[in-house]
């Protein structure tokens, strides 16, 4: 197999079950297909809360790219981008605080995680574990 990619984009809405769903098919069961599946909707709430307002007026990007040994998701929203320092994924030392959980469960749910130079889209890989 050689690199293959699909392309999606969506209405930026909280009822991502059915595309999240849809960007996990190639993937069989098991304890990791539930880990990023966390992950993946962990990323397109925050696409859709953080990064477009939830406005439904804006789009999500979506990517997917299977490769041989990775399996890639690029996400990218309509909005500013996180600085640098915003996109540690590191968890909040106030047990209260309002936020940063979410960038913490990514980085525990994919393998690598790279974002964009302005912020606005990240991408999440996982190694390929034998699934199709």
């Amino acid at each position: 197999m050689l690199l293959r990619w699909t392309d999606f984009i969506t209405p930026s809405t909280l009822q991502l079950a059915p595309l999240v769903e849809v960007l996990l098919e190639p993937i069989q069961g098991g304890q990791q297909l539930a880990t990023l599946q966390l992950g993946l909707q962990e990323v397109l709430v925050n696409a859709v809360r953080h990064g477009n307002g939830n406005d439904p007026r804006k789009c999500l990007r979506v990517r997917r790219i299977l490769t041989p040994r990775w399996l890639i998701w690029q996400v990218q929203d309509e909005g500013l981008g996180l600085t640098p320092k915003q996109r540690a994924g590191v968890l909040p030392l106030e047990p209260h605080a309002r936020g940063g959980r979410g960038l913490f469960l990514i980085h525990h749910c994919f393998d690598d995680v790279r974002w964009s130079r302005r912020g606005n889209r990240v991408q999440v890989s996982a190694r390929r574990m034998g699934w199709a």
